[in-house]
């Protein structure tokens, strides 16, 4: 056991080496315009990510001040939308039904980044092509290379494969690094965090 917690912080050490500072900067840049221009931040997550989602939700908008939103704070509409017309389309029609626009922007927390082909989030795929069709800026934090996610953001830090036996933690755990990182940056952040300020 020993052996396997000393293997997976020597991965978190070679993913922090690895992982792209400059992508994580556009991902900021892009973060920067939606504040200036006053739009709206959308954050689509599934599994793990849903619970990322509705805590980044919470950051951008009390430490950043982005009017940010999740499908999936409101389950009685979430599910509403899925029993009615199916999984695949939930997140599209919330985005339609968001009044979704080119001053807003879609930020995709996922380890895969969806795929049709593979049949693999396929409402993360149906998102994004609404966010396409709208003119919304696509961002992501993603896994994997080749999902759809990753093919048609304007912006996305990926998570580099250094264990194929652990993508989704390591992808979901240093989700939560950048996305902690991007409302600390100083050209987003616009409040103070609470325990800072605490006396010791």
């Amino acid at each position: 056991m020993e052996n396997f917690v000393q293997t997976y912080l020597n991965e978190v050490k070679i993913i922090t080496e690895k992982i792209s500072p400059a992508d994580i900067e556009k991902l900021a840049g892009k973060l920067a315009e939606l504040q200036q221009r006053q739009g709206r931040l959308f954050i689509l997550g599934v599994g793990g990510s849903a619970g990322h989602a509705s805590h980044a939700v919470n950051d951008f908008r009390k430490i950043c001040g982005i009017e940010a939103y999740t499908p999936t704070d409101n389950v009685s509409e979430l599910t509403a939308r899925i029993n009615d017309e199916g999984w695949d389309s939930c997140f599209a029609e919330w985005l339609k039904g968001s009044r979704l626009g080119q001053k807003d922007a879609v930020l995709v927390f996922s380890v895969g980044g969806g795929n049709r082909e593979k049949n693999v989030s396929v409402n993360l795929v149906k998102a994004l092509e609404v966010a396409k069709q709208t003119g919304a800026v696509i961002l992501g934090i993603v896994g994997k290379e080749g999902g759809y996610t990753r093919q048609v953001a304007d912006a996305c830090v990926l998570v580099p494969v250094v264990s194929t036996d652990r993508i989704t933690p390591h992808t979901e755990g240093f989700c939560a690094v950048v996305w902690h990182l991007l409302v600390s940056h100083p050209a987003l952040k616009r409040s103070p965090t609470k325990w800072e300020s605490v006396k010791p």
